[in-house]
């Protein structure tokens, strides 16, 4: 069990590295995304290595910062709350209901969406495309995620100001 030293610690390096997260994946998705991802472009991606790169860190990133918020940040938080920590779907839940997270449906739904942004796998360049601006229009709710429960902490004297 983590004493709360430990525990103050881990949130600290925890807020370090979503803060860094958010800053990459928000950088990546402006050059990405310039303009619309479309069907041509995915098309492209075996010729472009430039554009093949953007779309492995967009992909990663999103995907990471998912990661770290969901599985780690979350569960720290509310350990850091005197909350139980439990199954990711009852944490999302918790989650919602401190007005963290808009929604714990839509958060998993998001989860689902960077199977479909693997683009070695996908053959059809219009589910890639649509999986990629779908991805793009919701980062906000990830980074939206990150940084309330930042804000939180800090508020709360948890971690220094990041």
């Amino acid at each position: 069990m983590n004493t709360p030293a430990d525990l103050r610690q881990r949130l600290q390096f925890l807020a370090r590295v979503v803060a860094r997260e958010v800053a990459h994946a928000e950088a990546t998705d402006q050059r990405l995304f310039a303009v619309p991802f479309t069907p041509v472009q995915a098309l492209a991606l075996r010729q472009d290595a430039d554009l093949a790169e953007r779309v492995d860190a967009f992909v990663s990133r999103f995907g990471r910062l998912q990661d770290t918020v969901g599985d780690k940040l979350l569960p720290a938080w509310l350990a850091a709350l005197g909350e139980p920590v439990g199954p990711m779907t009852d944490n999302l839940d918790r989650a919602e209901r401190w007005r963290i997270i808009e929604s714990a449906e839509h958060w998993m739904a998001l989860r689902q969406l960077r199977n479909r942004m693997v683009h070695d796998y996908i053959e059809d360049p219009a589910i890639l495309a649509d999986a990629l601006q779908t991805a793009h229009a919701h980062l906000h709710i990830l980074a939206r995620a990150a940084r309330a429960l930042l804000a939180d902490l800090t508020r709360r004297g948890l971690i220094e100001e990041h």
